[in-house]
């Protein structure tokens, strides 16, 4: 099935990605905030249930963030999620003491910008809601209801889970609103892109990079950036005499992923920033980079491993085109998954006997748009559909039906018409060079525009609050 994806902004495609990480076993454990509570209201209600005689405080305030506070049950709950997704995802984590303040300080940049939200006005109703879980449940291949239950049995009720989700959504939207936005890029960064990818394609390699960013407050003081500083130095020192990295991350590191072991994932030189590959430049796999300043910071990258690229559609000068059809049967609660199989399987049988054509089939049958072209796709580049997709069409010879296959979009028959090697249009070329340059330049910006968010805040911690 066609990748609708693949023509949209990275907006949306961070939002997907952030739904989907929010699998079962892994809910965000994100908290809404304590709507219209000061914080000496709200340390009121932390121990309205004190017994007379033998007071017992059940929870206390340790952070105020504006006119909003953070209780010590919060970060508890917080930091109990962390432990046990560290857990499933095999993540070594540091002691509770080492890495708990990197979460609070998590827990206020969300707080902050969520306060921004709202007052931007900035919502998601009871329906874009449903539709954002259903759209989850779908990824897990079950139905919303056996999704829900599925959490309760694991311990999170589905109500908190709903609301993460809301604020997850808020949060997107107003760096979208904020960042994404303003964002722009010009022709000439396009045609600098381009050329570069033709000098590099032909040994070009993918990176694999873990970070840890010691963040500089917005205008700071000489004293501010030299104590930040003999931070990222002693951190560094740690790194390079075999500290582990990732413990490191989580206990240091001022990056949106430092709980995640500062992973950046396997990156194109055209994704990285040029002070990161200068950084790496003459690293081996397992190997340091020596310390980085940035606009944002001072940077410790790993380079975790190099593989040959997968060349893009922006370098590429000719690549395989695969014109194909399908039939898909959409899972939801009337048709589970089993049933669109079962379905499939038949109408295959119908086809390798020859009781049926194929466009006759997908016409009938097809939840598809493409049905009334009798599942005909038109002709598809690589990275146009779902890899699900992809790589059962790929296997296929032409003229041949595929097994049923799923997909997040459903269950699929597909067929191969024919195929044929072309020269990657120009338009495309530039197409999608123009979102590999907007990927790098929103996910700079995005750094900085939470520095400013995090400093413009009022905060005050109250760890010493009994």
């Amino acid at each position: 099935m066609r990748n609708r994806n693949a023509n949209k902004s990275r907006s949306a495609q961070v939002l997907t990605m952030l739904l989907l990480s929010l699998t079962l076993g892994a809910p965000a454990a994100a908290q809404g905030p304590v709507k219209g509570k000061s914080a000496p209201a709200a340390k009121a209600a932390a121990v309205k249930n004190q017994t007379p005689g033998q007071p017992q405080l059940v929870d206390s305030i340790i952070a105020v963030v504006n006119d909003e506070v953070i209780t010590r049950q919060e970060l508890e709950q917080r930091l109990r999620t962390v432990e046990a997704r560290a857990v499933k995802q095999n993540v070594n984590l540091p002691p509770r003491a080492e890495f708990q303040q990197q979460l609070l300080e998590q827990m206020v940049l969300e707080r902050a910008q969520m306060q921004l939200a709202k007052e931007a006005g900035i919502q998601v109703d009871d329906i874009m809601l449903d539709r954002a879980i259903g759209r989850i449940a779908e990824q897990n291949k079950m139905t919303p209801q056996k999704f829900r239950e599925e959490l309760e049995r694991e311990g999170t009720p589905f109500a908190k889970f709903r609301e993460e989700i809301r604020q997850q959504i808020i949060m997107q939207r107003l760096r979208e609103r904020e960042v994404d936005s303003k964002i722009q890029v010009a022709e000439s960064e396009i045609d600098n892109y381009l050329g570069a990818e033709k000098n590099t394609a032909k040994n070009q390699q993918e990176l694999h990079l873990a970070q840890i960013l010691v963040r500089i407050p917005e205008n700071a003081s000489a004293d501010q950036i030299a104590e930040r500083e003999k931070r990222a130095q002693s951190v560094l020192q740690q790194a390079k005499s075999g500290g582990d990295f990732a413990k490191l991350s989580a206990s240091f590191s001022d990056a949106s992923e430092a709980l995640a072991g500062g992973e950046l994932g396997w990156r194109t030189p055209e994704r990285l920033p040029k002070l990161f590959l200068d950084g790496v430049a003459n690293l081996t796999p397992g190997q340091v980079s020596p310390l980085l300043r940035s606009a944002i910071g001072f940077h410790i990258l790993k380079l975790v491993g190099k593989r040959d690229a997968v060349k893009s559609a922006a370098s590429a000068p000719a690549v395989q085109q695969t014109h194909a059809r399908h039939i898909l049967i959409k899972v939801n609660q009337a048709v589970p998954v089993n049933e669109a199989r079962r379905k499939l399987t038949e109408l295959k049988q119908r086809l390798d006997n020859g009781a049926a054509k194929f466009e006759d089939l997908a016409k009938l049958f097809s939840n598809d748009l493409s049905a009334s072209q009798g599942g005909d796709l038109g002709w598809l580049y690589p990275g146009d559909t779902v890899p699900e997709f992809e790589r059962a069409m790929d296997a296929l010879q032409p003229n041949q039906v595929s097994e049923p296959i799923e997909s997040p979009f459903g269950v699929h028959l597909i067929q191969v018409l024919e195929r044929k090697t072309d020269e990657v249009s120009q338009e495309r070329q530039r197409s999608a060079a123009r979102m590999a340059i907007r990927e790098i330049k929103i996910e700079e910006a995005t750094q900085d525009w939470q520095r400013q968010v995090r400093d413009r805040a009022y905060v005050e911690f109250r760890t010493d609050e009994k």
